[in-house]
Formats: structure tokens, sequence, C-alpha cells
């Protein structure tokens, strides 16, 4: 089948109870997949949490339709036992519907900031496992699946801090370094399967977590002036970005990290 995936199919996303993770499950599902949310409380992602453009009542609507499509596993995505439990688990729901793994979203991840000199092995050893380390699990978990479906896509969810140097960030650019590196080693060393790998890398991108902070106050006007769109960007835009990679059909791009911060990481000054 290459590495396109159909939408009669389901993909993987992983830390997708809200933030980027539910509004990548959600456009999945809207696009036609069944998706396998995991996440540590396995909770299912909030559609009106990410599509802040949706009236109330719509939400609820779209939320009950998409019910079917979502299959909620709770793990915790830094142990590989569980990661593959859960796969296993999301798997054999997709089955009963007549559907297959075709992909998998590692999007899981966690931040923390402190100056160099103090952070602590501990510190950077947790980031590193839940930002990279959950990366290879993910991937590793879907595998078999992918070359029973005959190939497949496998999206990283990075960061544009992978190229930055960025004050009292050491662990989280490190560990977003590390994911690209590991979509790299896995397209060259996969491609042969049919399995394509890409890293999706945002910017400053608003969510629940953060949404205050990121549209007023002085973080707000700092990143008017720094970023060249002029704002940050929307959970629901990664989300509909990573949906038409899987739609579009394009195997032939893997390997690539596609940044997607308003050119702030590209900006001058």
């Amino acid at each position: 089948m290459g590495a396109a995936s159909s939408a009669t199919g389901c993909v993987l996303v992983t830390g997708a109870s809200r933030g980027i993770g539910a509004a990548v499950a959600v456009a999945l599902a809207r696009a036609g997949y069944d998706v396998g949310c995991l996440s540590r409380t396995g909770r299912a992602p909030d559609v009106g949490a990410v599509i802040d453009d949706l009236p109330a009542q719509a939400a609820v609507e779209l939320q009950v339709t998409l019910t079917a499509q979502l299959h909620c596993v709770a793990c915790d995505v830094a142990e590989a036992r569980q990661v593959r439990d859960a796969v296993a688990a999301v798997a054999q729901a997709a089955a009963a519907r007549g559907r297959s793994i075709v992909g998998i979203v590692n999007n899981a991840g966690v931040h923390t900031s402190a100056p160099s000199h103090e952070l602590t092995a501990e510190d950077f050893r947790s980031v590193m496992d839940v930002n990279a380390l959950s990366v290879l699990n993910g991937a590793q978990a879907a595998y078999p699946y992918l070359l029973q479906a005959g190939g497949g896509l496998i999206v990283n969810i990075g960061s544009f801090f992978d190229k930055l140097g960025v004050k009292q960030n050491l662990a989280y650019c490190a560990s977003k370094a590390a994911v690209g590196a590991i979509t790299r080693c896995l397209a060259v060393e996969w491609a042969s399967r049919e399995i394509q790998v890409l890293n999706v890398a945002p910017g400053y991108i608003a969510t629940d977590l953060n949404r205050d902070a990121l549209q007023a106050g002085p973080l707000a006007e700092h990143l008017k002036k720094r970023i060249p769109r002029g704002r940050a960007g929307s959970a629901n835009e990664v989300g509909r970005m990573v949906a038409a990679l899987f739609t579009m059909g394009s195997p032939f791009m893997t390997g690539e990290t596609l940044y997607i911060d308003g050119a702030q990481g590209i900006a001058a000054g």
C-alpha cells in the first residue's frame, strides 16, 4: 500500500488527551481514521478545546459522532511494555471495526526549564524519557502492525527548539534534537519496508495550557514582534497539518523535519 495510509485505517496518537495531541486526534478522526488515543489519563480528546471556532453545540455533536472512532487507552509512554500493551489493545478494538493500524503520531512530551548549571541528571533523564525515548517506544510498538499493513506513516512531534540555543532549556532542546535524529534514522532504515517517517516541529502553539499567556500580556507582545506571522499558532493548525500528511500520499518525502512556527525559526531579527 506504500507509506500513504488509508483513511479506513487506524492511527495511534500519544499524548492525545489534550493540547496538540488532542488536536491531531480530532483532525485524524474528522478525516475518517479510527484513532488510538494513548495518554496517562486515558481520556478522550475534548473537541471543543481544540477547535476554537466551533460553536459549543456543534462541538458536542461532533464529540458524539467521533466517539466510535476513538479508542482510548491509559499508558506511560516512557515504559515500553505499557506502550506495547496499549497498542495491542487499540489494534484489537480497531480490528473489530475492520480496521488495521496504519500509522502513529508520537506526540507526548513535557517541558522543564532550569539554569543549566542547576539542571539535575534526574530532571534531564525525565525529559529525555518522555520526549525522546517515548518516540522510540511508540515506533517500535507500531512497527509490526505497519509491516502487516504493507507500510504506513510515523509522524514525530518535535519542536523548532531543536535547532536553537535557548537559555534554561538545555534538556528540552536536547530532547527535541533527538526526535529529529530518531526520525532520520528510522526513515533510512525502514524506507524499504514502505514506512515513511517525518518530524513535525512546531513553534509557539496556543493550547488550553498556555493560551492566556500567548494571547495577552508580555509574552504575547514579544511574540507579535518576534514571529513574522505576528501571532502564535494554534493546536488546530498543527492537527490539520498532521492529518494532511496522512492523506496526501507522498511517501518519497521521508526523514524530513517540517517546521510550523510562523517563520520564527528562520527570522534574522
